[in-house]
Formats: C-alpha cells, sequence, structure tokens
C-alpha cells in the first residue's frame, strides 16, 4: 500500500486549501473595505461557488478511494483516540466546507440580490427574500467562517507536530514526490 494519497486526492486537498485561504482573505477584506466591497463580493461568490464544487468532488472522489484504493494508513505514532479525533476533525472540515458557501449563497437569496457567478452564471435561490433570514444567515456565515480557521489552525498544527516533532511523515502523505523522492 502506498504511503501517500492518491494524485487526484492531493490535487483536490491542495486546490481546496489554496481556494479557502483565498476565499478567507477576500471575506475579511470585503467586510472591512467599504470602496472595494462590490468587486470584492464578486470574487468572494465565485471563490465560494467553486469550493462547494471542488468540496463535492472532493467527497465523491474520497468515496471512491474507499473502493479502488485505500488510504494510507495514519502512522504508529497516532493513537486510538487520536485516531478518533483525526475522523472527527475530518468530518468537522468537511461538513464545515459544504455549510459555508451553501449558507453564503442562502445568505444572498435572503438578501433579495442576484446571484451571478464569474458574470454569467445565474445561480437559483436557495433561500425566501428576508431581511430577518438575511441577518441570522449572515451571523451563520461569520461564526462558520472562524470555525473554519479554527478547525484550519488545528489541522495545520498536528500536522506540524507530527511532521516537525514526532518526524512520522504525516505531511508527506500529502504532498507531492520532490526529485530527491525518487
Amino acid at each position: 500500500m502506498s504511503e501517500r494519497y492518491s494524485r487526484p486526492t492531493r490535487i483536490l486537498h491542495w486546490l481546496t486549501a489554496v481556494l479557502v485561504f483565498t476565499t478567507l482573505i477576500v471575506g475579511v477584506a470585503m467586510v472591512n473595505s467599504v470602496a472595494d466591497y462590490a468587486t470584492l463580493l464578486v470574487v468572494h461568490k465565485a471563490l465560494g461557488v467553486l469550493i462547494l464544487t471542488v468540496v463535492v468532488v472532493r467527497i465523491v472522489n474520497r468515496v471512491a478511494d474507499r473502493f479502488v484504493r485505500r488510504p494510507p494508513p495514519l502512522p504508529s505514532t497516532v493513537g486510538a483516540l487520536e485516531r478518533k479525533v483525526v475522523l472527527l476533525s475530518e468530518l468537522a472540515m468537511y461538513a464545515l466546507l459544504l455549510a459555508q458557501p451553501l449558507v453564503g449563497w442562502a445568505m444572498l437569496s435572503a438578501a433579495g440580490n442576484p446571484i451571478v457567478v464569474f458574470g454569467a452564471v445565474d445561480l437559483p435561490r436557495i433561500a425566501p427574500f428576508d431581511a430577518e433570514l438575511y441577518g441570522v444567515l449572515r451571523r451563520i456565515h461569520t461564526i462558520l467562517a472562524f470555525s473554519l480557521v479554527a478547525v484550519i489552525a488545528a489541522h495545520v498544527s498536528a500536522v506540524l507536530l507530527h511532521t516537525v516533532t514526532l518526524r512520522d511523515g504525516m505531511l508527506s502523505r500529502m504532498t507531492f514526490r520532490t526529485r530527491a523522492d525518487r
């Protein structure tokens, strides 16, 4: 069995990471900028749709990998309790990565704004036009963003702990081979 995840899994992982970090940065800039708000909102919506799409593809890929190619085993340094924490944190990450763009989409629907992405794709409304609902969804969107940052920070911290301190090859499971590896 390979010690690395499949190439599609690794590509989707890093694509998700880049999209999420970019979206978080754009989101922070957007809520702190009156002058650039409209432009940043266009970018933020497009990134949200891309994240939702990539995460759905990741889930399909993950399910397919279970049948086609088992994921690499966790290093022996990962105990039974930590294995449960890994599973719960992965479920939390996927749930947040699905919920966040869907709540954003519902929030825009509740605001009554047209939901056009990439300058051409008009998304259907998934929530009724309702100012009160918009306010609730906006708060939820913010809470989910902070939750996502916390889960990502825990994920990165755990990987760094294993890679730098325990030196068990945890990070190499999701990276690409370098010339030195060959």
